[in-house]
């Protein structure tokens, strides 16, 4: 797809962002739950002067900034500075273990790096605590990057790191340096789950972000006098492309997971939030429990990140009758791809999992062997030093049902926890070559949210002892963080079928289950 034809189907996100602020300039537009928020002109206002801020501190158009900031204000603000001063926003997860992150920082070449302050000190002076507390961390204060530091300045920050702070001080901006929108320029890299050998980068344009949101328009009930709550940027932007506000939960001082049940007791005054399957299910049984009180005011629930089954939606109209669900399909590298009511998903009586028509844009069809094949203006330019992709392979087998897509099952062997996709196929090998392993196959043991409980089971080297505990201590050194086991166990062989004699994932399964 050229240039032309994106910026048919979408104007840039900024520009749809500086639109709505002329529109309504003094409505509420960002902020942090139970904070004031910021009206749509303080925050355009805030987004130019960071831009300013940057090209007069060095940052030029293409740059890239590696960005390891949790979900708040300041950081939305950041992103969206940057990506408006003409540079790339790389976003990484500092826990995936120092040899894995050099990896990535050796795929991306970063010039910038936007870091915790917190992170410096813990990665640096009191290393060895972080490890105490389960951290890998890689050592941020030696990037050869130019920095910007969120937070006091502690031990550990590089002495030329810039503060956040200094690059939003509030004061209005003389004009902007954002730079023409160039649909095809990067916007947005996002690493999925890799080992240390093949790291991959999706790589997001403004073109593809903007017609990912152009795709969301109408398709949810958000709008001027709508109030979203939820820490997910890609959720947020379409709330503020609409003229919502978007209020953020706040993170534990030093945790990365909001618990889901503080996060339903700040909703009192939404009318609409974003929740994972895992999450709603921990939310309901609260509910059910009577240890949580229903907020009074929510009218939609979007659902995305992993299945949204039937099970999970019965529990979720029986305890919140008043709000409507609306479940969302997408992948890191085309989102959103379809979109469907709860209502209409407790209706379907078919074979298989409804996932609605195709949004606005996205083009689908099915594959001889009945793979999902997807493509669209909203999909990634592709993976960082890869070929440009024209259309991708999603691995889940589905078929139509008018212009319904229906998913029946994945083709791959990929599992999911939480909001993350997880390969075993990419694991694996790593596994394998840990002393005292001879074998290793992964596995996924589906609950009723549609998530997933991720099995190891290993088949040791004759004499190995105490290998349960080795694998506790390497792992975290040869794959990702997020999708480290729940559960290994040590298993006699691994049970095979055909005549390659491949591992038969179904069998394991069935017997781990």
């Amino acid at each position: 797809m050229d240039s032309g034809q994106k910026q048919a189907l979408a104007a840039d996100f900024l520009e749809l962002l500086r639109e709505r602020a002329r529109l309504q300039p003094d409505a509420p537009a960002l902020g942090m739950v139970g904070a004031a928020p910021l009206t749509y002109a303080e925050l355009t206002d805030r987004i130019a002067g960071v831009a300013n801020r940057l090209h007069d501190s060095g940052f030029r158009p293409g740059d890239r900034l590696l960005f390891s900031i949790r979900p708040c204000v300041d950081a939305v603000v950041l992103v969206f500075g940057t990506i408006a001063a003409g540079g790339t926003i790389v976003f990484v997860d500092p826990g995936v273990g120092p040899e894995l992150f050099a990896k990535r920082i050796g795929l991306v070449q970063p010039a910038w790096a936007a870091t915790e302050s917190l992170l410096y000190l813990l990665s640096g002076p009191l290393h060895r605590i972080g490890r105490a507390l389960g951290l890998s961390l890689p050592a941020f204060g030696r990037l050869p990057v130019r920095h910007i530091h969120s937070g006091w300045r502690l031990p550990g920050t590089p002495s030329g790191s810039i503060p956040v702070r200094q690059l939003l001080r509030h004061e209005r901006s003389q004009g902007t340096a954002t730079t023409i929108a160039d649909p095809e320029a990067e916007a947005l890299i996002v690493f999925t789950s890799g080992t240390t050998a093949a790291p991959k980068a999706v790589v997001h344009t403004r073109g593809s972000l903007g017609a990912g949101l152009a795709a969301m328009a109408g398709r949810t009930t958000l709008g001027p006098d709508a109030h979203l709550c939820t820490e997910q940027l890609m959720m947020g932007l379409p709330a503020l492309m609409a003229g919502a506000r978007w209020s953020m939960p706040r993170y534990p001082r030093f945790g990365t997971h909001i618990d889901p049940i503080g996060f339903a007791r700040a909703l009192d005054d939404a009318t609409h939030a974003f929740f994972t399957p895992a999450d709603l299910a921990v939310v309901l049984t609260a509910l059910e429990e009577g240890r949580l009180r229903p907020p009074g005011r929510l009218r939609e629930i979007s659902l995305g990140g992993a299945p949204v089954t039937t099970a999970l939606l019965r529990r979720a109209r029986a305890a919140l009758p008043d709000s409507e669900f609306l479940a969302i399909y997408g992948m890191t590298e085309i989102l959103p791809v379809a979109m469907t009511s709860g209502s209409a998903k407790l209706a379907f009586a078919g074979a298989g999992d409804p996932l609605g028509p195709p949004v606005p844009g996205v083009r689908a069809r099915i594959a001889e062997d009945g793979e999902l094949i997807l493509s669209g203006p909203n999909l990634c330019s592709g993976y960082l030093g890869e070929p440009a992709l024209r259309e991708i392979a999603t691995g889940d087998l589905a078929r139509f049902e008018g212009d319904t897509v229906i998913l029946m099952g994945r083709k791959k062997d990929m599992m999911i926890r939480g909001k993350t996709n997880i390969y075993p196929g990419l694991y694996e090998p790593a596994i394998a070559g840990i002393e005292g392993v001879r074998q290793a196959v992964m596995v996924g043991l589906p609950d009723e949210v549609g998530d997933e409980r991720i099995v190891l089971a290993v088949v040791a080297e004759p004499g190995s002892t105490d290998i349960v505990a080795r694998l506790r201590r390497e792992l975290p050194g040869v794959m990702d963080i997020s999708a480290l086991p729940d559960d290994i166990v040590v298993v006699a062989e691994i049970p095979v079928s055909g005549r390659t004699r491949k591992p038969d994932r179904a069998a394991l399964r069935g017997a781990l289950a």
